[in-house]
């Protein structure tokens, strides 16, 4: 199980930093930090993959609007359909957020 190789110290220690950002700018910030720019542009490349996944695009629409190879496609799609329903989760609150900003 995913879980049990992903628990250890300096992983939840990763997720408390995380939950203790406050907004957007001190998310920049920390990633600005953490990430190199290619690791931040793929795991943000994953997101975007993922909420297309949802709204049932193709995978060559997919591809062209992300730049994301078919494999990269391939692989979050596994994981939104048999993961653990991290992606399910953030996509749907986001959703939630856009909406709320929307009705304002």
């Amino acid at each position: 199980m995913l879980e049990e190789r992903m628990n250890n110290e300096q992983i939840a220690e990763l997720a408390d930093a995380m939950l203790a950002l406050s907004n957007r700018e001190e998310a920049f910030l920390f990633f600005e930090d953490i990430f190199t720019i290619k690791e931040l542009q793929a795991v943000a490349q994953r997101l975007a993959v993922a909420r297309l996944l949802k709204r049932r695009v193709t995978y060559q629409d997919i591809a062209e609007q992300t730049g994301a190879s078919t494999a990269t496609i391939s692989r979050v799609n596994r994981s939104l359909t048999y993961g653990a329903g991290g992606y399910q989760m953030v996509l749907d609150r986001v959703t939630q957020e856009d909406d709320a900003d929307s009705a304002q």
